[in-house]
């Protein structure tokens, strides 16, 4: 039903978002089901509603992708649902990811008109709202154009290879994915948890749209060893190639005892859980073995998926062990604030500088240091200085170092031509050009570890200058 006038007044008063329903924290932390349930379609239209229609819309320059924002929210102003979903799948490729997934309050959400009095328009609840519409219908795939007859090769099916493949093939040239591992969607699948992105309802239906549009997906096939970059071009025949692996190599500590058993990096733990369901032991084969206490070091978003997916797998008490404040943890504030709900314990100002083993070789502690802010480092937050004398024991009996990723090197060491960074990335220009003639990269394996989003953005960005590569 169409909203009278005088509501609509008001809706656009409103200094709040309208609240999103979820799970009980007391009840979600026994089970792997998503948290949040999204909007229905009258709270929606009524959070659309608040939408200003601003004539030189801010938020739009906050989208690494590009969405036209104020025009899919105006669609939800006029119950034309399906008219929206069309008008945001025109950037979008995966919908439904970014409205669970992405950092909306520091991109589009950040520049909203209505979060300078009060809070800005939930652009991805409503995102997700329109995708979820779809989903439920069912998902139309748009007629592609005719064939160019030039092939690009997208090496990795994370969010970067994802969007790069998807506009290519909407451009009408012959898209080849490959992908390491047995199943496809990268760090979605094996990074992000079930509770955060359910994997078969929402991530391979967004999979499934990018197959449709005529991108060929060939799994378990690892280049740089199954067949290399060089290899595509002079055997395989293809006159493109896009890097999209991500930064899957895990960082660590570099203190004593990080081999012992019982240390996980977050990579290992979430893959486990995610990719090869541990979540469901024994149904699936993949056992992993927690302690009844947990420590988890590091404050992003991998930090506070591990933390609240060890209480998921029944530890008892679960550990956030950061070496800063909380005002410059990096995690979203929608995650921090699920993990405080459901009982996790932040340990601020506290950094760990060496793990304990017991007799048999196992966790049985973590020494640390009580930590004090100095003067702003390189990343600007103000950097953590020990506080000499603080150190003291903290009883755990399993550790999960959450602490950032790098490249895996294993295609800059069997590509000839590309030039490198510093740390292992592969270097690139804006438009996503490495120093090899035909090969473009995009996402974490040219900037480091960062957001789905950004590697979305960088996709995208790619895309459009393979395009015009091959039309040159």
């Amino acid at each position: 039903m169409p909203l009278e006038a005088e509501q609509v007044k008001l809706l656009r008063k409103m200094k709040e978002k309208h609240p999103m329903p979820e799970q009980d924290h007391a009840e979600r932390i026994k089970n792997f089901n998503e948290v949040p349930f999204g909007y229905d379609a009258e709270t929606a239209v009524k959070e659309a509603m608040r939408c200003l229609q601003c004539k030189d819309p801010a938020c739009v320059e906050g989208c690494p992708v590009e969405v036209d924002i104020p025009a899919f929210i105006k669609l939800i102003q006029e119950e034309r649902f399906a008219e929206g979903i069309k008008k945001l799948k025109e950037k979008n490729n995966l919908p439904a990811v970014c409205g669970r997934v992405c950092p909306q309050e520091s991109q589009c959400e950040s520049f909203c008109l209505r979060g300078k009095k009060g809070q800005p328009v939930a652009i991805g609840r409503l995102e997700r709202f329109l995708a979820d519409y779809e989903l439920a219908k069912g998902v139309e795939t748009p007629a592609g154009p005719d064939r160019t007859g030039r092939r690009v090769a997208i090496v990795g099916s994370g969010p970067a290879g994802l969007t790069a493949a998807g506009d290519l093939a909407r451009m009408g040239h012959e898209v080849v994915l490959f992908e390491a591992f047995h199943s496809t969607g990268g760090v979605l699948r094996y990074g992000i948890p079930e509770f955060r992105l359910p994997k078969e309802k929402i991530l391979q239906r967004e999979v499934d749209y990018i197959a449709g549009l005529g991108v060929d997906f060939r799994k378990n096939v690892v280049i740089g060893k199954t067949i290399t970059v060089d290899e595509l071009f002079d055997e395989e025949g293809f006159d493109a190639v896009f890097i999209g692996t991500g930064a899957g190599l895990p960082q660590f500590l570099g203190i004593p005892g990080e081999n012992l058993n019982g240390v996980y990096s977050a990579n290992e733990f979430l893959t486990r859980v995610n990719l090869m369901k541990a979540y469901l032991f024994p149904e699936w084969d993949t056992p992993i073995k927690l302690a009844k206490k947990v420590a988890v070091v590091g404050a992003g978003n991998v930090a506070m998926d591990s933390a609240r997916t060890a209480l998921r797998l029944g530890a008892e008490e679960v550990h956030i062990v950061y070496r800063r404040s909380d005002k410059e943890m990096p995690a979203r504030a929608e995650e921090i604030e699920h993990a405080k709900e459901e009982g996790v314990i932040f340990n601020l100002l506290t950094n760990p500088i060496e793990i304990i083993s017991d007799e048999n070789g196992w966790v049985k502690g973590m020494e640390c240091m009580k930590m004090e802010l100095g003067e702003p480092d390189d990343s600007g937050r103000a950097r953590p200085v020990p506080i000499k004398g603080s150190e003291f024991i903290f009883d755990v009996g399993t550790v999960v170092i959450a602490i950032g990723n790098s490249p895996n090197p294993l295609i800059p060491q069997t590509t000839s031509g590309l030039e490198l960074g510093r740390k292992g990335t592969i270097k690139a220009d804006d438009n996503g050009a490495t120093s090899r003639r035909g090969v473009y990269a995009g996402g974490d394996i040219v900037t480091g570890a960062a957001t789905v989003i950004l590697a979305m953005g960088a996709g995208k960005t790619a895309a459009r200058a393979i395009d015009r590569y091959l039309k040159s």
